[in-house]
């Protein structure tokens, strides 16, 4: 394990190494697809659509919620919709044009208030599919609506997709996560906890491990009762007075699990909602305990950019990025 240190990747942007980091391959099929830029194939409907469980969620008894989507404005003139009072928790289904290399979950956020499925699900998915991967996008109860495990709902939701998943495709392809923002949230949760007992095994889905080979978290929600906290993810989480014994539980940067998959970390340093030092203490903690992680650092971007406004920027780059450091990760 190398000390932590930065270096300079390209103009604008920076890396913090806590493993051999893959360098970046300007021959990657992303780059043959460029002159369509990072939102492609808007038009394009899913592969299929899998139920999470096989019937009614698991802890709903207390729950009165009506599932619906809302349509959300944005500068690019793109589709956007939220989904709020989730109660069919679903993996939309988007297949690679090619023979896939992996297999990818992405998990959008939404600061546990809703998930916003398409600007950090199904644009990601469309995009990642010219690259060889097969992806499902992953819609998740919310911890705050009544639902009996509370904080640990969404890890439920995580847990059994990833073994619904591995089910599916059984060794065909190694399996990733990637979690944006609040999904960031779930995503570290489920790669330091994917052992937990949060629900009561089903079927034979369950008999499957629901560890990931891959953990990728975006600008991701880490860092509970700091003031680097999102605070609205973490009330939402835990509440409006959680305990201290809450805030460590939920704290990704507590306590990781050395036995976790590696992980790829993405901020950019202006992220003004959730701030970097989420992604960078976390790393911090990576690397104390032994968990192979890279953090790339970019000057700008904000928050929640997922695919959108990357053309001509530094931020272009993060997308290969990944790609190549999955593949260094699994040569």
């Amino acid at each position: 394990m190398t000390e932590l240190s930065r270096r300079s990747l390209i103009a604008g942007a920076s890396v913090l190494p806590l493993a051999a980091c893959a360098s970046l391959n300007s021959e990657t099929s992303a780059q043959s697809d460029q002159s369509d830029g990072f939102i492609v194939d808007i038009d394009r409907q899913p592969d299929d659509v899998l139920p999470i469980w096989p019937g009614d969620a698991p802890g709903g008894e207390n729950t009165s919620l009506n599932e619906h989507h809302v349509s959300r404005d944005n500068e690019f003139g793109l589709p956007d919709r939220a989904i709020r009072e989730v109660t069919h928790p679903t993996l939309t289904y988007f297949k690679s044009r090619t023979p896939a290399w992996l297999t990818l979950i992405l998990i959008p956020g939404g600061g546990y208030s809703h998930v916003v499925v398409e600007k950090e699900g199904y644009e990601g998915a469309r995009y990642f599919n010219r690259m060889g991967i097969d992806a499902y996008v992953m819609n998740y109860r919310l911890p705050h609506q009544g639902w009996a495990a509370g904080p640990d709902t969404p890890l439920q939701d995580a847990q059994r997709a990833l073994r619904v998943v591995r089910q599916r495709i059984g060794n065909s392809t190694p399996i990733a996560i990637m979690g944006f923002s609040a999904g960031g949230h779930v995503a570290g949760s489920l790669t330091e906890r994917y052992d937990a007992s949060v629900y009561e095994p089903i079927d034979e889905a369950d008999e499957l491990s629901a560890r990931p080979d891959l953990s990728a978290l975006v600008y991701p929600v880490a860092l509970m009762g700091s003031e680097f906290t999102h605070k609205g993810s973490e009330a939402n989480l835990l509440g409006k007075s959680p305990s201290t014994v809450q805030l460590a539980k939920y704290d990704l940067a507590h306590a990781p699990n050395p036995d976790g998959a590696p992980v790829f970390l993405l901020h950019a340093l202006d992220d003004t909602s959730v701030p970097f030092e989420n992604s960078l203490e976390l790393a911090t903690a990576y690397r104390k305990a032994g968990v192979s992680a890279v953090l790339h650092s970019f000057v700008s971007g904000g928050h929640g950019f997922g695919m959108r406004g990357l053309d001509n920027t530094p931020l272009s780059a993060w997308p290969d990025l990944f790609v190549s450091w999955a593949k260094a990760q699994l040569a």
